[in-house]
């Protein structure tokens, strides 16, 4: 039989699809069938990596087997990174070689994808099978394809695969038709690996890329805490140190980055481990490394997902752990190093799984599908077979079978009512940003583009770089402020004014760049970072956070005095802003306290949140110390002193200081400060306005145009002051903004009790 097989990504950028690809092609080559394969093709050059974000390509040679389909260019998506052809070449190339390859049967991978499969789907009449490998509950993206024509471009098909029961649920889900599930195969040797010799030291193997959905970080944070109390070493494959290094907390004894490597090594080294750790976070519908992991005699540990459970036995050959859990992962692994014997168990098992997946098997099934696609007969009458031809009719020649909702497939699903709420809240977000456009558009419209320009323009130059550099000046003083408080919480440290100003500064431009706030776990990161041991420094960094958010609450109550003082509308209305004011003085009271409510040892999640509360209690011992106390009282409120300057100067700028003084300047500094607790947007951007306009326009009469211009510049200030003295810092600690961010999402260190003699061979029965 003469077979097409298409695949939408790059030749030369291989993932899972591509490499079930290439196995299948020689396993019918090896068969006596006529094979190609019909891919896009990056060349080894400068341009493909420019458009692959500096990823060079792998220097394979076509030969015989592969006709190339044009360049592709980079596109994440699903959590990871798709190299897809864009562009009308590789198009052009598919159609001409489907029309004039004398194919019996085209079988696509990733029918959908765009825009090889999409194409092919109704550019050839020769039979075609789809195979779907990707496990996804995307209702957005899924709906948006149907939208565009992607269930009756896939009517078109006369049989479907899928990899796994995962792979399936989302065809049923979104699709509609009927799948047969193939695995993906897998070299099974002619004779099983053996176990690795155990010599005392439990020997892992990651093999995935560098991005957050495959749980590297997650995988380190474990392997940092079991190291303290396992003689452990970690072999990274897939991954470059540069792009494994944004995840590591630091540099971890026992880890060895090896980057990208053939199969031979990758093999090599899933031969040389104890066992594979698989910690995805989710969109796998199959995982392939874990039956190469099973290939190699070697068990598996992996993340609970539905993907992953259609492979692993769990306590046969491999063993599953919840998702996202570093604790877990830790206390798994932990267990299984101290019970050697369980681990040759479980090697014979995943030897034995393999046969599952073997290619031969899996490829005759393949080869049983291709021949029930053939034998599908076109309907009789011209009318019938135009309708067949175009997807208004099921390509199997059966009864539509259309898409349906379909219970969850995750192990843990959120209950119904939590979906709901889940639900609720993103319809509440969208709305608030629907009416928050809305409501710009009409305010700008009545207010007139004109006069916002006018204020805008006749802001005094100098007056504005005044403001800025006050704004500067504070954020120094908050360092100062910071830098007190550290040597008081960690002398041992010896923490420098610089480490407390790099922390400082980066934190304000991460902040200010990204919605969620990460500016504070990302400003302790630095710090611990800077000091040498971030595992031990971390959860007291962290601390000293809890004794500069009651400087700020201290300083927003006297700027609410202020307020009250200048003008008589917050009287009737300020209950709502001292609301916000007291939110959080009630969590620094329940900081305070509830470490010293919360008894009892006996369950682990109570001990670890006594540990949490005391660690963040522990930076307030700086109130305790006169000279350190006095310092960062002093220096934190002078830099909200300088603020409010900087805020009135901003007035007088726009010469708005004859009806807006400073008790104008502390209502819009109050304002700004308290509905930034929960930002919806990278600096705020809209709601700070907003909160500007209210004050100004209500509490002191001025026009709405220059209330908003006010809120525009004083934004800009504020964001200019992150940049400027963010980014050098960035520069200076040798980091990139992604890798700030990946490292403030995995800063949390994980802690493992020491076990006792009895809980150790208790471990070891598990």
């Amino acid at each position: 039989m003469r077979v097409a097989l298409v695949s939408p990504y790059s030749w030369t950028y291989p993932g899972g699809v591509t490499r079930h690809i290439e196995a299948l092609a020689h396993e019918f080559l090896d068969s006596g069938h006529d094979v190609r394969v019909l891919a896009p093709f990056d060349p080894p050059d400068k341009l493909s990596a420019r458009l692959h974000g500096g990823a060079t390509p792998q220097d394979r040679p076509l030969g015989d087997l592969v006709v190339p389909l044009g360049r592709t260019v980079g596109v994440k998506a699903n959590g990871a990174v798709s190299n897809l052809a864009v562009g009308p070449t590789g198009v052009a190339r598919l159609r001409h070689e489907l029309k004039t390859g004398g194919y019996d049967v085209v079988h696509l991978h990733e029918p959908i994808a765009p825009t090889i499969g999409w194409d092919a789907l109704m550019a050839s009449d020769v039979p075609m099978v789809g195979t779907f490998h990707c496990y996804s509950t995307n209702s957005f993206s899924n709906n948006a394809a149907n939208l565009i024509g992607a269930r009756r471009r896939l009517d078109r098909l006369q049989a479907r695969i899928a990899v796994s029961q995962a792979a399936k649920w989302t065809g049923q889900r979104y699709f509609g038709g009927r799948y047969r599930v193939i695995p993906n195969g897998v070299h099974v040797p002619a004779e099983h690996v053996a176990p690795r010799a155990w010599d005392g030291t439990l020997r892992i193997a990651f093999v995935g890329q560098a991005v957050e959905r495959k749980g590297l970080g997650v995988l380190l944070r474990a392997f940092a805490a079991l190291h303290e109390h396992i003689d452990t070493h970690l072999t990274i494959v897939g991954a470059t140190a540069r792009e494994v290094g944004p995840f590591l907390l630091e540099n971890t004894r026992g880890i060895e980055i090896l980057g990208r490597v053939d199969d031979a090594e990758k093999h090599a080294v899933l031969r040389n481990s104890d066992l594979l750790v698989a910690p995805s976070l989710g969109g796998e519908s199959f995982g392939m490394v874990l039956t190469e992991a099973f290939a190699a005699g070697r068990p598996v540990v992996a993340s609970d997902i539905a993907g992953y459970r259609d492979v692993v036995r769990d306590g046969s050959d491999g063993v599953l752990f919840d998702v996202g859990d570093a604790t877990a992962l830790a206390e798994t692994l932990r267990g299984l190093a101290l019970a050697p014997d369980r681990v040759r168990a479980m090697a014979g098992e995943a030897a034995r799984s393999a046969e599952r997946y073997a290619w031969p098997r899996v490829a005759e099934e393949v080869m049983g599908v291709y021949e029930q696609a053939v034998a599908v007969e076109a309907p009789q009458t011209p009318l019938l077979r135009t309708a067949w031809r175009h997807g208004f009719l099921p390509g199997d020649g059966r009864p539509r079978r259309r898409a349906k909702r379909l219970p969850s497939i995750e192990p843990n699903p959120l209950p119904a009512r939590t979906r709901g709420w889940a639900l609720a809240r993103r319809a509440a977000f969208v709305l608030a940003m629907v009416l928050g456009i809305g409501f710009s558009a009409i305010a700008v419209q009545r207010i007139g583009l004109d006069s916002i320009y006018g204020s805008l323009v006749g802001a005094a130059p100098t007056w504005v770089l005044g403001s800025l550099a006050l704004m500067c000046v504070s954020m120094v003083l908050r360092a100062v402020s910071w830098h007190a408080i550290l040597r008081a919480v960690l002398p041992e440290a010896r923490p420098r004014f610089m480490d407390a100003l790099q922390g400082t500064t980066i934190g304000v431009l991460m902040s200010a760049a990204l919605p969620a706030r990460l500016g504070e776990p990302a400003r302790a990161m630095i710090v611990a970072r800077r000091l040498g041991r971030p595992r031990v420094y971390l959860p007291k960094v962290i601390g000293t956070i809890v004794s500069q958010a009651l400087l700020n609450i201290l300083a927003l109550v006297i700027l609410g005095l202020i307020v009250l003082q200048t003008v008589d509308y917050f009287d009737g209305r300020g209950g709502g802003l001292w609301l916000f004011t007291a939110l959080p003085v009630a969590v620094v009271l329940a900081v305070l306290v509830a470490p010293g409510l919360i008894r009892g040892e006996r369950f682990t999640i109570v001990t670890k949140m006594r540990q949490a509360l005391s660690h963040v209690r522990g930076g307030l011992i700086v109130f305790r110390q006169p000279r350190n106390g006095s310092i960062a009282t002093f220096t934190q409120l002078a830099a909200w002193g300088l603020q409010l300057l900087s805020c009135y100067v901003l007035l007088v700028a726009l010469g708005l200081d004859d009806r807006a003084g400073i008790g104008a300047a502390a209502a819009v500094l109050f304002a700004v400060n308290v509905s930034a607790v929960l930002p919806a947007t990278p600096s705020n951007v809209g709601v700070f306005q907003a909160a500007c306009s209210f004050v100004l326009v209500k509490g002191y009469g001025v026009s709405t145009h220059d209330a908003l211009a006010y809120g525009v510049i004083l934004q800009a200030v504020e964001i200019a002051t992150a940049v400027m003295m963010g980014a050098p810092a960035l520069v200076k600690e040798g980091l990139s903004f992604k890798e700030v961010r990946l490292r403030a999402l995995h800063a949390s260190p994980v802690e493992l009790v020491p076990l006792t003699d009895s809980a150790s061979a208790v471990d070891a029965k598990r």
